[in-house]
């Protein structure tokens, strides 16, 4: 399992703070417990924390790369800043993210190719997030497409069948299972697939997000999910992935194969 630490986003408190007050030692210290606790990449957002987000952004990505090497989702909508996030980057780069729109794959796959980034397809467009598969299937193929013409090479792109909140679209999370499955016969080499896994809990109490997290995480693993972007600092989630992925033969078992995992 490929993660992608979700914490060093704007929308968490302190990390706005620290980024208002240009305090590295908070963002320094989110990186190192990320990717300690199993994260291979870390996500980069700077949220609605600056007047200045180009800056701001740029500013994030330095500060991590003082203490990591982990590759860098630069997580933004608008094109500079992910450009500023990007032209920092110390290792491979990850665009977090492109949608289905004809305008913005162009732009972002320009990108993604001027700065051999991986690149995170959402199936969505203009019109929104289709409830069912086909759907979801029909935009996926349309990114696939559109890399394919702007030379970006498959193994490189992550689709993101986009799970909504089970508490108000309860109806997608069996359409986003069945849409990792056949995600696969898009192409090949088939895409990767990965999930922005917290949005499955968004909004639900407190006491149920970990169990909705590490169940949903479990079955996405069991309909061929490769990569999720998801709190690392959780021990039983990332302890419920490494199980999933020994269960589907993606790992060699033995008594300790948790520690084994994370030695690796």
């Amino acid at each position: 399992m490929f993660i992608i630490g979700e914490r060093i986003n704007g929308m968490f408190k302190d990390v706005a703070q620290a980024i208002q007050k240009k305090d590295k030692s908070v963002i320094q210290d989110l990186a190192k417990k990320q990717t300690s606790a199993g994260a291979s990449a870390l996500d980069v957002n700077v949220g609605p924390s600056s007047d200045n987000p180009k800056e701001a952004m740029e500013w994030l990505v330095k500060t991590i790369t003082e203490v990591s090497d982990a590759p860098l989702a630069i997580d933004t909508t608008k094109k500079d800043v992910m450009e500023a996030g990007l032209s920092a980057c110390k290792s491979k780069p990850i665009i977090n993210s492109v949608n289905a729109n004809q305008d913005k794959m162009d732009s972002l796959f320009t990108l993604a190719k001027k700065y051999n980034a991986s690149v995170i397809g959402l199936t969505m467009d203009k019109a929104g997030i289709p409830k069912d598969t086909e759907g979801r299937l029909e935009l996926g193929m349309k990114i696939v497409a559109s890399a394919m013409e702007h030379g970006i090479n498959l193994s490189d792109l992550y689709l993101d069948a986009v799970i909504l909140p089970v508490n108000v679209a309860q109806v997608h999370a069996k359409e986003v299972l069945r849409t990792i499955r056949e995600s696969k016969m898009l192409a090949d080499p088939a895409p990767k697939t990965i999930l922005g896994l917290s949005n499955v809990s968004q909004g639900a109490p407190s006491q149920c997000k970990s169990i909705i997290n590490r169940t949903f995480l479990a079955m996405a693993i069991a309909n061929g999910l490769d990569a999720a972007i998801m709190d690392a600092t959780d021990k039983e989630l990332v302890d419920a992935a490494i199980t999933a992925e020994l269960l589907m033969e993606k790992q060699l078992y033995c008594d300790s194969f948790l520690n084994a995992y994370r030695k690796k």
